[in-house]
């Protein structure tokens, strides 16, 4: 039942090595022997450990005497034997801060709340010859982890090993008061299903609402997370400003060298990429989720990129921004971007505190279509393309204006509607404002002259107290202001980032 032994469906074979001779115990008792102690690590708590609590405290209070089991998740495979990159589930890092496979939380119902416990690996060190024959989890192969006592130092959070977890979770006896993350862990899922917690339509409505609340938890973002999606939007805007100073104005530049630039910026500065990049260049524009990046962008033609770097802590940016590859835009390529915007702009001016979802959507919509109108697109009144039964103008907008941002990229997506969607915006949300128009190069409706010019314009946005705050601020978007900075980069060269992030 635990997820270490169910390892994600990667095969047993995968995780010990299967083209390897049979490992003789002598050799295996060499490996376990002659090793000396470590040197001290450091056990600082890290910054946010207040917050954990917190956040764990406000989960407790929505769901008072009930059980919650949350998992992380657990390495999922790639290629035979080559799993892909661990990442944690993000309701569990925000309430534990631990970033490791194969954890689980479990919150059990207490007099003053509930008591949070911590089930982590404990340490498979040098020691153990089984080191050797882990090659998933073998500190051998993958290098030192922290014990469960360690971690609990760290995290503030009382911690147990994790091949205690079978019996934490057989003791979860009354199915009428569990609740469990599911999708994360499928040994957790199927273990508990073929128990205590079958698979009945009852337990899932159970579990979707502990899915459901821990999003809209995570809807407000409290100042350290604020801090934290500044870091990735501030080092995002770094990496637009490499690829600016690499862009050649009269040469082609292959797709996957813009993507690179970002991909080596994240690395240097951040943790990884928070979503797959998209450095779509001319009628790939049109194409909103171009991320095969496989083609090049030519001198005379736009270049939309849609990139976010995801910080140490997990908080990924979400920026689109497009560039005239030879230094300035065209009169058909001015025209889509400026209708774009001032789409942004209307939206912006209409976001804070207690704005409907649905308010900003129309605003950005009917600049939209008053645009598609202007270009000859939209054949009629602005009133008969914005008519319900009709929306024409979603032809060429296709999607909203925008969508919450933190440890994920699309945060917050089991929120219940009239807290998202249906609802309003509240201080500290944080969420894009992303406008477009796809102008297909096939699209007999669009003018000659303007098929094949897709334009999305996407910035971070804080809402605060009396209205909102941009965290892509320092990064222009009114077209010539676009032009002007394109140019200072060009001017200033490529750089190669330092250690100090710069």
């Amino acid at each position: 039942m635990a997820s270490k032994a169910n390892r994600a469906n990667i095969g047993r074979d995968e995780i010990s090595g299967a083209h390897d001779a049979q490992i003789p115990r002598k050799f295996l008792d060499l490996m376990a022997s002659g090793w000396r102690e470590e040197e001290d690590i450091d056990l600082t708590p890290v910054a946010h450990v207040a917050h954990l609590a917190r956040r764990r405290a406000r989960l407790s209070a929505a769901f008072p005497g009930d059980t919650l089991v949350i998992p992380t998740g657990s390495h999922r495979s790639r290629t035979f034997g080559a799993p892909y990159e661990f990442r944690a589930g993000s309701d569990f890092l925000w309430l534990t801060g631990d970033q490791e496979p194969h954890a689980v939380l479990i919150m059990h119902p207490a007099a003053t709340g509930h008591d949070a416990v911590l089930y982590v690996q404990p340490r498979l060190d040098h020691r153990a010859g089984a080191a050797y024959l882990d090659r998933m989890d073998g500190e051998i192969w993958h290098g030192r982890r922290f014990s469960p006592e360690e971690k609990s130092a760290i995290l503030g959070i009382a911690t147990r090993p994790l091949d205690e977890l079978p019996a934490a979770l057989a003791k979860v006896a009354d199915s009428d008061r569990t609740r469990v993350l599911r999708g994360y862990d499928t040994g957790i899922d199927g273990g508990l299903e073929r128990g205590a917690l079958p698979a009945t339509a009852e337990n899932a409505e159970r579990d979707a609402m502990l899915a459901s609340v821990l999003s809209e938890l995570r809807l407000e973002k409290d100042e350290w997370e604020i801090a934290q999606l500044q870091e990735a939007v501030d080092a995002t805007i770094l990496g637009f400003e490499d690829i600016a100073r690499r862009l050649r104005p009269d040469a082609p530049t292959p797709e996957r060298y813009i993507e690179g630039i970002m991909t080596w910026r994240a690395r240097i500065v951040g943790n990884s990429l928070g979503y797959s990049s998209i450095a779509a260049g001319g009628p790939r524009s049109t194409i909103l989720h171009w991320s095969h990046n496989n083609a090049v962008v030519e001198p005379g033609q736009i270049l939309l990129m849609d990139m976010g770097i995801e910080n140490n802590n997990g908080y990924t940016a979400d920026v689109t921004r497009v560039l005239p590859v030879s230094g300035t835009f065209t009169k058909a390529q001015r025209d889509v971007y400026d209708i774009v915007h001032a789409s942004r702009t209307a939206g912006l001016a209409k976001m804070a505190p207690g704005t409907a979802f649905a308010e900003i959507q129309a605003t950005c919509n009917r600049v939209l279509a008053e645009g598609l109108v202007s270009l000859g697109i939209l054949k009629g009144s602005v009133e008969e393309a914005m008519d319900p039964e009709s929306i024409a103008y979603r032809r060429w907008s296709l999607h909203g204006f925008g969508h919450m941002l933190g440890l994920d990229v699309h945060d917050c997506g089991h929120a219940r509607p009239e807290h998202y969607g249906r609802g309003v915006l509240r201080e500290n949300h944080v969420l894009t404002m992303e406008p477009g128009l796809y102008l297909q190069p096939h699209d007999e409706l669009v003018p000659e002259e303007l098929r094949g010019i897709g334009v999305r314009i996407e910035d971070d946005v804080l809402i605060t107290a009396t209205g909102n705050r941009l965290l892509t601020e320092a990064l222009p978007t009114e077209s010539h202001e676009v032009e002007s900075w394109l140019a200072a980069q060009r001017e200033a060269g490529p750089r190669e980032p330092g250690l100090d992030g710069n």
